[in-house]
């Protein structure tokens, strides 16, 4: 055995079972987008910055519900955000869009439903022929 073999038995780093350690509690879970949900959201996100309408966008994932939130610029507060709350699931719909102020524009069951009400309306004009 070599000195530093015998050094590190000594220090209990050795070869060996490790020492257990009491498992804590379980990591709380964190709500979050799934992969089609933030793919129907980053699409109506692409279409607005190509417009010119939004220009920046934050995710925040917290215990009880996920938001997307939408800026014109990132020093403002969030022109809408989209958020997800699975307590609200069976009652009005886990999706919500949210103005500024805190007005619930629209909730429901189906993001690409609730997310309609961001989409920019086509102007209908009269053509004289």
């Amino acid at each position: 055995m070599s000195e530093a073999d015998d050094s590190a038995s000594q220090r209990g780093t050795g070869p060996g079972p490790a020492p257990l350690t009491p498992p804590g509690p379980p990591p709380k879970p964190v709500v979050s987008f799934n992969r089609r949900e933030l793919d129907t959201i980053l699409r109506l996100y692409g279409r607005m910055v190509a417009d010119g309408e939004w220009r920046d966008y934050a995710i925040d994932l917290l215990k009880d519900r996920a938001v997307f939130s939408v800026f014109r610029r990132s020093s403002e507060m969030p022109l809408y955000r989209i958020e997800k709350d699975p307590k609200l699931a069976r009652r009005q719909g886990a999706y919500s869009v949210v103005a500024t102020g805190g007005m619930i524009l629209k909730r429901g069951h189906d993001l690409a439903q609730v997310l309609r009400v961001l989409e920019k309306k086509k102007h209908l004009r009269v053509v004289e022929a």
